[in-house]
């Protein structure tokens, strides 16, 4: 009865099934059994559920006569067997009662890691299982211990979580003993057991606070569009309600301010700016960037980039301490955001003017007056005119079928003697033809890097996305869009991978 007492004690410390604890027991008792009677010998141990007795027992398998022996210990054939079972027959076990183990000291001491090793592999498993499930949830834990600014949390005496010193608020004292609340944004099943990682810092603890604090969120009433955070600095969360009656800001403001305070307390006093969501971007990023003032929004819905101008007086606090409020309103809408004042916008519009007006000038040998039409109404390149339908060409004022035609025409020409002009420069630079398919660049990107000796798509590729930027020069491509270049020329890289260890397989298996 002792056993089972003992059973029962450790599974309901540990939190893990009876069972599993006697089947380490017993898988204890058997090893014990074998380092006694032999270990090639088939010990087999069995605690009784309701009194805890032991019943040990050794098997062996009966085989046919002209089978082969392959364990003399454990097996005998059927001549042999019938002397001992008379209806014995070939798969039959014959069961030998052994007398109770008495446990010495090493015998005792080795049942014990058995028994132990069973027990934390059952509570390894159990807590994967508790926890896979549970990802994206807040947890209460205590700090047990701070090593490197890295913390292990003690999670309700039910598992150990690990909050690494770069998932932390910054400049957030930890303490062991310290009541804490953070996020579990990851769960690893690893030999060593389940590896718990939370977070405080991931904007998805911000979302979950709110979550908690607000009931119109919790009930679905009011949803979380996105959350931008610059951890114990400062954060932003946009937020859309589904009832017209509701003010979204309002509710997570709560009142006198009591729901966000309860948040930014347990943020270690980080700043929160509540925006209410839109579906039109411009209105949305104009509330994103507050307090700054905005005067006009322009999007470039191809690059995802949009550009906001605001009053002079209002640029340091529309782009914020190093950067941050425009950071966090990228952040929150999803596009580049390039913030300038409006004399520097009304500078950029004079420049992007002239350089297309005398872009036109040169490719279609048009006067100016023509060449300004052009750039008011639109048209940003050559390859613009040439594939705009004849019919909205003679829609601009002043022109005509003939002048409409013949400007296609001019713009036609001029773009396949561009097309000759870049075959014989490849061909005079050496560059490979993957390279002149690469996504993203255009052609004079691509003579330019001809010219810098990147001559093949994995030239291309071996790039970082400043050395890019450098390459072609200054205004020609932000490094973000260079980094999506380099990016997509590296796909050939992992698509290739598979094939190759396909062929190293078929290579091996043909050598085999």
């Amino acid at each position: 009865m002792e056993l089972i007492q003992v059973a029962d004690t450790v599974a309901r410390e540990k939190n893990i099934d009876r069972e599993i604890v006697l089947q380490a027991m017993e898988e204890a008792i058997q090893k014990a059994g074998r380092s006694k009677y032999g270990y090639e010998q088939d010990i087999r141990a069995q605690i009784n559920r309701s009194n805890g007795d032991i019943e040990l027992k050794r098997y062996r398998e009966v085989i046919a006569n002209d089978d082969e022996i392959e364990n003399e210990v454990s097996q005998l054939k059927l001549d042999q067997a019938v002397r001992i079972k008379p209806d014995a027959q070939p798969g039959d076990f014959l069961i030998d009662e052994l007398p109770p183990l008495d446990f010495g000291r090493i015998a005792a001491q080795t049942a014990k890691q058995v028994i132990m090793q069973k027990v934390r592999e059952a509570e390894r498993a159990r807590q994967y299982e508790e926890f896979k499930d549970k990802v994206g949830e807040i947890v209460n834990g205590v700090v047990k211990r701070v090593e490197y600014g890295n913390a292990t949390i003690d999670i309700q005496g039910r598992a150990e979580g690990l909050l690494r010193r770069d998932e932390t608020i910054p400049r957030e004292p930890l303490n062991v003993n310290d009541r804490i609340r953070a996020i579990i944004y990851e769960v690893r099943e690893e030999t060593r057991g389940p590896q718990i990682f939370l977070s405080r810092s991931h904007p998805e603890f911000m979302a979950k606070l709110f979550t908690q604090e607000v009931p119109e969120i919790y009930d679905g009433i009011i949803e979380i569009k996105a959350v931008a955070r610059d951890p114990g600095s400062r954060a932003k969360i946009a937020v859309l309600s589904h009832d017209n009656s509701i003010d979204p800001v309002g509710a997570c403001v709560g009142m006198r301010g009591s729901r966000v305070q309860a948040v930014v307390n347990e943020l270690g006093g980080e700043k929160v700016d509540i925006i209410p969501h839109t579906e039109d971007l411009g209105s949305f990023v104009v509330s994103a960037l507050q307090p700054a003032a905005v005067s006009k929004v322009v999007l470039d819905e191809d690059k995802k980039r949009m550009d906001v101008v605001v009053p002079e007086e209002q640029l340091s606090l529309a782009i914020g301490r190093r950067g941050q409020n425009v950071r966090l309103a990228s952040m929150l809408t999803g596009w580049d955001i390039d913030v300038m004042t409006e004399e520097q916008e009304s500078e950029r519009r004079a420049e992007e003017f002239r350089t297309r007006s005398t872009l036109f000038i040169e490719a279609l040998d048009v006067d100016d007056v023509i060449a300004h039409l052009l750039v008011a109404e639109g048209f940003v390149s050559v390859e613009d005119i040439a594939e705009t339908p004849i019919d909205e060409l003679n829609e601009i004022e002043g022109f005509e079928e003939e002048i409409s035609t013949e400007l296609q025409q001019r713009a036609i020409n001029w773009l396949e003697q561009k097309e000759q002009e870049l075959k014989e420069k490849q061909s005079d630079l050496g560059i490979a033809d993957d390279l002149m398919e690469a996504q993203g660049l255009r052609p004079e990107h691509i003579i330019k890097l001809g010219e810098n000796d990147v001559k093949t798509l994995d030239d291309l590729a071996d790039l970082a996305g400043d050395e890019l930027v450098e390459i072609l020069g200054e205004g020609q491509m932000t490094e973000k869009e260079a980094n999506d270049v380099i990016m997509k020329a590296r796909e050939h890289w992992f698509a290739d991978e598979p094939q190759a260890e396909a062929e190293a397989e078929t290579s091996d298996e043909a050598e085999a």
